[in-house]
């Protein structure tokens, strides 16, 4: 079985959007570093950056309290691991900009866990960062890992060698469309011209309430073995909440070939 290897040592773990599933990554990100700490392993430094503000909707759905009503998210979660396990998380309260924020892209994990195309458009701009992108539609979610963006040099790494990848491609180069506005349905129109958030979507049936959960599961395992520097061999994982399945994709050239050829 092929190994993805970027053969990073990554000093920095940033985490843009802490809502529905970035909170729960979150809060992952932050028993991973105690973890680490407690073993006398090297830490990376952590940051968690989101521009928005706790609010009604977000209760009971994301991790936050009627204490947090008002304040900004990152810094609430930041501040709240931060004394629970003795951690030293940075929070920045602004939209992500991959040029003030990402000082050392080849060092870097970013963890996408955005719902817009525009967030997604900044992310894909942290050339060399080995960026981990999760998403959620209805009842499904997808993640995924990689750092090349461009087409021509993931085809020249398609073999890996002796059955190790140092090279894989991002989300923005496997599914091009999240870079791209959504054309929504009437339904999902009427939801967006409402301003309606995650929650309540949630609560009209529109968006299922353990989605997030499920993939910022899967997302923490790939964020541990990165971290732990354990064999990685898919680049690509897909949930299901109807189906109650997981599925993932194999670093090999018999799957990612097809998805090079259709750019």
């Amino acid at each position: 079985m092929n190994v993805y290897d970027p053969h990073m040592h990554i000093k920095e773990v940033i985490l843009v959007g802490t809502g529905g599933t970035g909170a729960q990554i979150a809060r992952c990100i932050a028993r991973l570093a105690y973890d680490m700490g407690r073993a006398r392993l090297h830490v990376p430094a952590m940051c968690f950056i989101d521009p928005d503000t706790v609010d009604d909707a977000n209760l009971g759905r994301q991790l936050f309290s009627y204490g947090d009503l008002g304040n900004n998210k990152a810094r609430v979660l930041a501040a709240r691991f931060n004394a629970a396990l003795g951690l030293n998380i940075s929070a920045i309260d602004q939209p992500f900009d991959a040029e003030r924020h990402v000082k050392h892209a080849s060092s870097t994990l970013l963890i996408g866990a955005v719902d817009n195309e525009l967030a997604r458009r900044e992310l894909a701009r942290a050339h060399g960062a080995l960026w981990l992108d999760t998403g959620n539609h209805r009842q499904s979610g997808q993640i995924v890992i990689g750092q090349v963006l461009e087409r021509d040099v993931m085809l020249q790494h398609i073999d890996g060698k002796d059955g190790i990848y140092t090279h894989l491609p991002n989300a923005a180069l496997l599914f091009p469309q999240l870079l791209e506005p959504e054309t929504p349905s009437e339904s999902e129109q009427e939801i967006r011209d409402a301003g309606l958030s995650c929650a309540a979507l949630v609560a009209l049936g529109e968006q299922g309430l353990f989605v997030n959960d499920l993939v910022a599961a899967i997302a923490a395992q790939y964020i541990w073995r990165i971290l732990y520097r354990q064999p990685i061999h898919t680049f690509a994982s897909f949930v299901d909440g109807d189906t109650l399945s997981a599925r993932s994709l194999p670093v090999c050239r018999e799957e990612l070939l097809p998805y090079l050829e259709r750019q």
